[in-house]
């Protein structure tokens, strides 16, 4: 496997696997599901953002007909549950008091989800309501209420830094070379501060899960999770059980881009189904899916930009105070440090800071490219800023200061091979780029996007049957159509035609350990232990071939599914001839786990219009550039970038939270809170380029975080080209562009 050998089924377009399941219904989600004697859970929500829970009487739920159980924090083990996990525990059980409103404060099983529902109106909750605070500056003003008394500003090592309590939960820093400095030797600065609120994943399928206990006490979860091992890892953390009493099964799931990571819901169905001794579901509503899940991270962000006159970039600070609600499960500030100044490793003087502040909001969880879009919605404006006070060519000033092989990362690690110089070249010859956009109110914009890509570690194991067939069996789940390209990649180094492979995603008690699919880690490491794997069964083939053939093993070769000796190719025996051997089951496994980096550029070309009446901004033209290092399979990639580019214009132009002053979010339904249709978007247009990864399947790079990046700041450059203003705030909704055109600036 490397990434020049020619290819016969990697890099082919073949259809989604098990489309067929999806198109027509019949694929299993966990809702799907039901078990013998299952109850069915409901969970109680805080109507206050701020409270102390004084007191819950849960008996009239009790003894309403059909209820079994009611619990509360009370129920958990809440003096052991380890500090890596108690953030995550806010979001699945109030306990002293409502850090949100839709905070769960007790839940429910009963016979059926009507006496559930019921039963939550017959549960008696005093609060005592407290002050909140909503935003970052509320929340670090003087005399803010204290969210959490127990708090301490820490640094990036987990060190505490102050010695009171305050909202301010983290402060990181991350210096290269000397930003004073590099600002005197400015010619020229740009700068600007961006606010962009909060946005949620967008995901088809609300969270969902089913616990039943068995005779010894074994805990079996079925759960729409982004990884079966860490859901287990977590419900055996926060109930102090051992993970091998916990089985995670993960069937399909219907979307999830960073939202299904943390369990908030499974430990209170486990809690619940061990309390009555039967299975219990528990299916959250499309409200509280906006209510009450963890979204992506809004925030305010200065940057600064000082360089030369002939467009060599001197320094760059960025400092970012991002509102990650009650809880920092995410450790979002880490992100931050990994991102900023990425395309512009040459830089050499670069500060960052982030401030991680808490609000009376749920807790942030991941959101495709955590903290990208954010972060270069900010800069990628200021670099644009740049430009033009130069008066050079967008496109020009970055290639001058674009990151090559050598080049230093944000966190100082050097950037192995990358393709951003290519990538800005094929921008400036594509044809969208060259075409003029001519009329009045509209405007071109560009962008760059970065991710650095995860690797993390994958298990896999691979096995031949007596007919010759192979089977794989994935840690992983499959979230983008990956299972597809497993089966890409294990035709490819078996020989075989791809029907010739089935590919199962396996459960925690079927195959080694995995960790979770996300960070744009699935294919790029299960593809190479899938890989790796066939490679140890072929190895494995020849020595049987070997003595079938009556030649020494190094004399063996394979090619089209047969082994035959190298000085006599028409001697040959195949992969069922081999599977039968009395040598036992032919099988490989593979875990892998310390991969090279693969890191991710992309960028965006768009052309808007803008109703100078209206506010309204129309996307007209949309292309997208992207280095995938090898697309395994083109179009699922394409599909994964024009995915990703969707999310991001529905985020620059009109998704966010709106919250009253009580806290509680306003547009919690599909027909307020506004996702893009495809009415609301032309094509997106992708142009794939590849240059390899040094490591990973046939030099492929993780495909999906990336995309998301640059529409964002694409659109916001845009919107500027059109009408000369900076859109300081997304999304850039039609009452925030009215205001932004009547201002002077």
């Amino acid at each position: 496997m490397t990434a020049t050998q020619a290819t016969k089924v990697v890099g082919q377009r073949l259809p989604k696997l098990n489309a067929s399941e999806f198109v027509r219904g019949t694929a299993q989600y966990t809702a799907d599901i039901r078990l013998p004697g299952m109850l069915f859970a409901r969970l109680l929500r805080s109507p206050y953002a701020h409270a102390r829970i004084k007191r819950i009487d849960s008996s009239k739920a009790l003894a309403l007909k059909g209820v079994k159980a009611v619990i509360t924090a009370a129920d958990f083990p809440l003096d052991s549950i380890p500090p890596g996990v108690a953030g995550t525990f806010k979001m699945v059980m109030a306990s002293d008091k409502a850090l949100y409103h839709g905070q769960p404060v007790a839940a429910v099983a009963a016979e059926d989800p009507f006496t559930a529902a019921e039963a939550l109106g017959l549960i008696d909750v005093e609060y005592e309501e407290l002050p909140l605070v909503l935003t970052v500056d509320q929340a670090l003003s003087a005399n803010a209420p204290i969210i959490d008394q127990s708090l301490r500003t820490k640094d990036a090592t987990g060190a505490a830094i102050s010695s009171h309590p305050s909202n301010a939960a983290m402060r990181a820093e991350s210096d290269r070379g000397s930003v004073d400095k590099g600002f005197a030797e400015a010619e020229v600065v740009a700068e600007g501060t961006y606010e962009i609120s909060r946005a949620h994943q967008g995901y088809l399928e609300p969270q969902a899960c089913l616990a039943a206990v068995e005779p010894g006490g074994r805990v079996m979860v079925w759960t729409s999770s982004q990884g079966g091992f860490t859901t287990q890892g977590q419900i055996a953390a926060i109930l102090g059980l051992p993970r091998s009493s916990v089985r995670v099964t993960v069937p399909e799931v219907g979307g999830a881009f960073g939202g299904k990571i943390f369990s908030i819901i499974e430990p209170v169905a486990v809690v619940l189904a061990q309390r009555t001794g039967q299975p219990v579901k528990l299916v959250l509503s499309r409200e509280e899916v906006l209510r009450a899940t963890g979204p992506g991270a809004g925030g305010r962000f200065h940057v600064r930009v000082g360089c030369k006159r002939d467009g060599t970039i001197t320094a760059m600070s960025f400092e970012a105070w991002l509102d990650v609600g009650c809880c920092t499960p995410e450790h979002s500030a880490s992100y931050v440090l990994l991102l900023v100044g990425a395309p512009y490793g040459k830089i050499p003087h670069l500060r960052i800071i982030v401030h991680e502040v808490l609000t009376n909001r749920p807790g942030l969880h991941p959101y495709r490219a955590p903290l990208s879009p954010q972060v270069y919605y900010a800069m990628e404006q200021v670099i644009d800023e740049a430009a033009r006070t130069l008066g050079m060519d967008p496109v020009a000033f970055r290639l001058k200061n674009a990151s090559e092989e050598g080049d230093p990362r944000p966190e100082g690690t050097p950037f192995n091979r990358i393709g951003l110089k290519p990538l800005l070249q094929r921008i400036m010859e594509s044809k969208h780029y060259n075409t003029p956009i001519g009329e009045r109110n509209r405007g071109r914009g560009l962008a760059l996007g970065y991710w650095p890509n995860f690797a993390m570690l994958s298990t896999t194991h691979v096995s031949i049957s007596p007919d010759g067939t192979a089977a794989v069996t994935v840690g992983s789940v499959d979230l983008s159509g990956t299972r597809g390209v497993f089966q890409q990649i294990a035709a490819e180094e078996l020989g075989l035609r791809p029907e010739q492979v089935t590919v199962t995603m396996g459960d925690t008690d079927t195959v080694g350990l995995t960790e979770v699919s996300g960070g744009s880690r699935t294919a790029y490491t299960m593809g190479t232990a899938v890989s790796r794997a066939c490679q140890e069964v072929i190895a494995q083939a020849k020595s049987r071939a070997a003595r079938r053939l009556g030649v020494q093993v190094e004399a063996v070769d394979h090619a089209e599914g047969k082994f035959f000796a190298k000085d006599a190719p028409n001697k040959k025996v195949s992969w069922s001839d081999v599977a039968v051997a009395p040598d036992g089951v032919l099988e490989g496994r593979s875990s892998v786990s310390q991969l090279a980096g693969h890191p991710a550029f992309s960028a965006g070309l768009a052309d808007v219009e803008v109703d100078p009446d209206t506010g309204k901004v129309r996307l007209l033209r949309y292309t997208a550039f992207q280095d995938v290092g090898k697309a395994l399979n083109p179009t699922r990639v394409e599909a994964q970038i024009q995915a990703g580019t969707a999310q991001g214009v529905g985020w620059a132009l009109s998704e966010e939270y709106r919250y009253s002053s009580a806290g509680a979010v306003l547009n919690a339904t599909l027909l307020d809170y506004r996702m893009p249709t495809a009415l609301d978007l032309p094509f997106i247009e992708v142009q794939l380029l590849e240059v390899p990864s040094p490591e990973g399947p046939y030099g492929a790079r993780g495909v999906g975080e990336a995309p998301i990046v640059p529409p964002l700041p694409t659109l916001a450059n845009a919107f500027y080209a059109a009408t000369g203003k900076r859109q300081r705030a997304a999304p850039m909704t039609p009452e925030r562009v009215l205001q932004a055109l009547r201002t002077s600036s």
